[in-house]
Formats: C-alpha cells, structure tokens, sequence
C-alpha cells in the first residue's frame, strides 16, 4: 500500500488534536493507516463555495462536508454578519432537506448561530429550499441558510447561504465571506449553544408560502378543466411532499396520483439511481404509474425541491420527458400571455435567463416587447436581477438545468410553485383541445426550432480537477475555428471578459462578473458552452442548434436534423 503524502499527512495530523472529537479522530487514524487515496481526497484543498454555495462528500477532512467544515462556515459567517450589519440584532432562518445528516448538521449550524448570539428560526422539519428564501424575507432575516446537495449522489451533502433579500449570496459579499472563513482557524468556532435564541419554525410560516405559491401560480383556468387534468406526482424521496400536494390541493387540482413508493423522505433514495428529475430513469415509475391511469402529466422534483422534470403526451400521445429549456419556453410563453391579457405590460418588465441556455427564449421576450437578460450559471445571479433593477417587474425566468421562478415572491429557483404553474399550463391548454406539447410545437414554428443537449464529463480527485483545467487551457490557446463545417464567428471568454469576433478580429467587453466559461458561436446559429461545475467534479459542455420549422407536421424530421447534427459536432470535437 502506498503512504500518504507527507504534506496531506501534515494537514491531517492538525485534526488529531483535542479540537476535534474523538470519532473524527479515529476515523482519520484508520484513513491514515489503511487509506492513504481516501485520506489525500479529503484533505488536499479546502472544500470551496461554487454556484450553488458549498457542496461535496460528507466525511472527515477540509475536503469534506462535516460538523467542523460546516462550523467553520458558520462562525466565518456569523463574524461577517456582525460587521456588515454592525450593532443590529442579528436573525438567520435555516432549513434542511431529505439528506443523510442534513438534520444533525443543521443543528450544529443553528448552536454556532446561537453561539455568536444571532436569533435563529429553525424549521422543525425538512422543508423546500423555496421555503427557505421566502422564509428570510417573511421572517426579516439578516442571512439563511440550507443544507442540502441538490440533486448529488447520496454521500454528498451542502451549505447555501440567503441574504436579506432572499437571494444567495453573490459578489461582493461572497468574496469578502469566503476571506473571513478561510482565515478562520477551527480552534475558532463556538459550538456552545444559546438555546433561548433558537426558535423552530413550521405551520406559519408554511401556510403564507403555500398561499403565494398559489397566488403567483394560478390564474384563470376553471375548475372543470383542473378536475380534468391528470396529475402523478413524485417527490423523489425529497422535500417537495411538504408542499407540493398542499399547494395543488389548495389551487383546486383534484386528479394528483402521487408515487407512494418515493413518498417517504430518504437520503438513501433506495427506488432510484439517481435522484435528479433531469433523468428519465427516476422518473420511471411515475410514468408506468401515468400510464396506466392515462395521466396528462408527470412531474417530479429533486431532494430540496427547487428543480422540476415534467414529461406530458407527445404528438403519438406518449408521455415524453421535456428537458429544461422546452419547460421554461411554455412557461415564459404562458406566463407573458397571462400578464398581456391583463394589460399589465407597460414596457417595464422582464425576463431572464443563463448564459447557457437556450437562445429561442431571447427570441420570445423580443416578440411580447419585454427586455431579456442573461446572467452566469446559477439561479442567484437572477434574484441579483430584480434586486439591482427595482424599477423593473420580473415576470419569470429559469435555466436549462430544470429550473424556474415566478415572480418574484421567492429569490430562487422554485419547483413548488413552477409544478403548479405547469398543471395551469396543461389544464389551460387541454380544456382549449391542445396541450402543453402542441403549444411547444406551435412555438417553434413562430420563433424557431431550437435544439439543445447536455454532456457533463465527470472528473474526480485531484487529477480530474488538473484534466478540467486544461481541458478550458487548451480551449483558450487553440479555439475552434470550425464546427460541422460552419465558421465560428464569435468567442466568448466570461474568465478574461472578452469576446472575440473571429471575422475582423475586433474584441468587445462582456459585463457580465468573469466566471470560468468559454461560449463558441457559428456563423449559423450554432452555439456551444464549456464550463467546469461549481459544486460537482464535473465538465460541462453544452449545445444548440437550430433551424427553422415551417409547419408543425415538419417538425419530427426537422428535429431529427437536428438531432444528427449534434451527433456528428460531439464527434466531430471527440466530447462523447
């Protein structure tokens, strides 16, 4: 057997003093003597803060989710919090989802909240990320925070700080946060509770979120067509069993199977693989059970409730799973149809969307006269949004990894109220004899047909982390020129914040904050992402191409151009 190496040994050995508790220090005994590869993984860097807060592996070490790790977070946390807010009687709320753990450690978040003397409002049980942003503004809060790993395997588990507003943190908080924490020794946090300042949160706070879920996602559609829409709901194993059901309950959604097998909240996620709606296998037993009650409409959500995967009857009348930018194309699409019949459009609106995501929805808000933006990866660059434009009104947006917010009630993504808002959609559409697939169709036929795919390469450990990194250096010293035999016109470098026109070689600044992303465009539309994951060891490398579609009944042949054009641009660049 291989030994450690002697600076991971060193790092290590820091842990086996009387700071830390017994069991962490046997366990990194055993990992010392009998798993020198196990002990390097997890001591070799400081786990970090990406797009979506901190995320990793629960386990011992710096590189891992742990009671101390987390702790650090905290304390780290609680001393910015008493400089930025200097003399204020300090308030964080905090939530948890279904993961191994995330109870305990939420627990041990609140004690060192407490510890520092900031009041703490707990929620008494596992509850939707949503929850949690709506929670900081109801409850007036300084910061929040929610432990949980999103979709991720089940050995990881996460921290996400909220500010006031209800939005993850973003620069230039996020910097200065992460230079307090990394400064922090663990001989430096308090675990000592103030119990008195730790309140647990439940039914008020439940009952106003359920009655805006339904306030920002219904709107006219009648009883008669809700009755007859048929729903299958799966929570995954997840949070979304809190409030899904209440909320389709009470917007008058009376036809809702829901998968009691994946009813029960578990970290283990024993019925599936993987537990992200993005994948049609986790999906799989809603749709059987769909099948057999003839069910318009299957919707299922990650652990914490913030991303939704919705199939619904394709053109054969097959359920057919929608990735994320079909989704959000009907639902901005709906969404801006509900506020023209209203006549609230006064060209002061928005909506927004990610920089890799799908360009048709440009071509959507352009149409309806309302401005689109486009940010970085990650839902908190959309809350930060509405927060720096208060003179605008956000009608909704979302991103390609299944995702969406309406309104702006909530400052994250939000799969409570964008399920509802999905059964408005399909019970809106049904009772006019289309459906939420014809009107995808009949979209693309006015703002083009665009076609999207993901590949996400995963990378582990310290060498998959070195093959990313010059994966994007090879990218930046020998660009594409051409891509399936179209010249590629554009470059995008979000890290130097340039853009490069490979026509005349003139460059232009891109405003947006610098992020480790590099966007290739063709001289016919084509577009292509690389960026590395902020919160898994992962590559990713995202595609849309496009055509025009003159009639509906092209569509399957048009889409299958599309679909081999693909094909042949991943061999083309040996990405799959």
């Amino acid at each position: 057997m291989s030994q450690p190496k002697p600076e991971i040994l060193a790092k290590a050995k820091t842990w086996l003093t009387d700071v830390f508790d017994e069991e962490t220090k046997k366990e990194i005994n055993n990992l010392i003597e009998n798993n020198p590869k196990e002990l390097e993984d997890s001591f070799y860097k400081n786990a970090e803060f990406g797009t979506g807060g901190m995320r990793g592996v629960m386990g011992v070490g710096t590189n891992r989710i742990n009671k101390y790790t987390l702790g650090k977070n905290t304390q780290g946390l609680s001393n910015f919090l008493k400089r930025e807010f200097s003399g204020a009687s300090l308030k964080v709320a905090i939530a948890y989802d279904c993961r191994n753990n995330s109870k305990e450690l939420a627990q041990v978040v609140a004690n060192v909240f407490s510890a520092n003397d900031i009041e703490v409002f707990l929620f008494s049980d596992l509850r939707p990320t949503p929850e949690l942003s709506f929670a900081v503004k109801d409850l007036d809060c300084h910061c929040g925070i929610v432990l949980t790993a999103s979709h991720n395997p089940p050995e990881y588990n996460g921290y996400k700080v909220y500010w006031q507003d209800g939005g993850q943190l973003v620069p230039p908080q996020d910097k200065a946060l992460v230079e307090e924490i990394n400064g922090l020794a663990y001989e430096a946090i308090n675990f000592d509770a103030n119990t008195d300042l730790i309140h647990k949160i439940d039914k008020d706070v439940d009952e106003k979120f359920i009655d805006e879920s339904v306030k920002n996602g219904s709107f006219d559609t009648s009883a008669e067509a809700k009755a007859n829409l048929g729903i299958v709901f799966t929570s995954l194993h997840g949070t979304s069993i809190t409030m899904v059901p209440p909320v389709l309950e009470k917007a008058g959604f009376t036809n809702v199977t829901i998968v009691e097998e994946q009813r029960e909240p578990d970290g283990n996620f024993p019925t599936v693989k993987s537990p992200n709606p993005e994948e049609p296998e986790a999906l799989k037993m809603a749709l059987d059970i769909a099948e057999e009650k003839g069910a318009d409409i299957v919707i299922g959500t990650d652990p914490d409730c913030d991303r939704l995967g919705i199939a619904v009857r394709n053109s054969d009348n097959k359920l057919e799973l929608l990735n994320g930018n079909q989704t959000m194309i009907v639902m901005t699409w709906f969404l801006l149809e509900q506020w023209k019949k209203a006549d609230k459009m006064d060209g002061n609106e928005f909506i927004a969307s990610t920089i890799v995501s799908t360009p048709m929805l440009k071509n959507l808000s352009e149409a309806y006269g309302v401005e689109y933006k486009e940010v970085l990866t990650g839902f908190k660059w959309i809350a930060k949004l509405i927060k720096d434009h208060p003179e605008l009104d956000f009608i909704g947006g979302g991103e390609e990894s299944f995702g969406y917010m309406v309104g702006d009630f909530v400052r994250d993504k939000d799969a409570v109220t964008s399920t509802l808002l999905a059964c408005e959609i399909s019970a809106f559409l049904k009772a006019q004899g289309s459906s939420f697939y014809k009107k995808l169709l009949e979209l693309y036929t006015t703002y083009g047909l665009y076609k999207e795919e993901l590949i996400s390469l995963v990378k582990k450990g310290i060498e998959g982390e070195q093959e990313i990194k010059q994966m994007l250096i090879d990218l930046r010293e020998k660009p594409w020129e051409t891509i399936d035999g179209e010249k590629v016109v554009l470059v995008e470098d979000y890290q130097s914040s340039i853009a490069k026109n490979q026509n005349d070689h003139t460059e232009t600044q891109i405003t947006i904050p610098k992020s480790n992303v590099l966007i290739y465009y063709t001289e016919d539309g084509t577009k292509i992402a690389a960026r590395p994951s902020g919160t898994e060891p992962k590559i990713k490398f995202y595609f849309s191409v496009n055509t025009s579609l003159e009639s509906v009944s092209d569509f399957e042949d048009k889409n299958k151009e599309l679909k081999e054009k693909i094909s042949r641009i991943k061999a083309e660049l040996q990405l799959g």
